[in-house]
């Protein structure tokens, strides 16, 4: 298994770590596990396109990752009442239908490749998300938390991204 391989790999095994520590009241010490995966979103991608690395596995496994991080802090933040419940709905009903239309393709033999609002939206997400774990400390933008502008930030390009994947690929919907 190749170093970037290796990267998304930690990416899943840092998902339960992070649960326990955050459901533990552990929120700055979380919020670093989630900066540090997300992290490895970016290198794993830079290492594997820089080295000519890019396997299948990773194709697969990299956004797997990354929506099961980003998913699992998501639903500690509905369940500690920082994340409104429908904007976590919103999030999993695009990523469930971005990946059934890609699971379509793929039986066609058409490969759905990732596209820039898809990847601008995950890392609103993955800023997001520390910023409401450690509860805005110390941002805020003419007195509105930077934590809420990130998170609405990311629940629009989710539908525009969303939206994007479905019309570009709506060939696949009438194979």
């Amino acid at each position: 298994m190749n170093l970037p391989n290796k990267l998304t790999v930690a990416r899943f095994i840092a998902v339960p770590i992070f649960i326990g520590v955050f459901m533990q009241g552990y929120h700055y010490m979380s919020a670093i596990i989630f900066i540090a995966a997300s992290f490895t979103d970016y290198l794993d991608g830079k290492i594997a396109r820089k080295y000519n690395l890019v396997t299948n596995f990773g194709k697969i496994m990299d956004p797997l990752a990354d929506k099961i991080l980003v998913i699992s802090a998501l639903v500690c933040l509905v369940d500690s009442g920082q994340v409104a419940a429908w904007m976590l709905i919103v999030i999993l009903a695009r990523e469930f239908t971005v990946t059934g239309l890609r699971t379509v393709a793929a039986a066609q033999g058409i490969v759905i490749a990732a596209g820039m609002t898809g990847k601008i939206k995950t890392v609103l997400q993955m800023i997001a998300v520390p910023l409401l774990i450690i509860q805005n400390w110390p941002f805020s933008i003419v007195g509105i938390p930077m934590a809420d502008i990130m998170l609405w930030a990311s629940v629009i390009m989710t539908i525009v991204s969303g939206t994007e994947y479905v019309y570009k690929n709506r060939q696949v919907f009438s194979m």
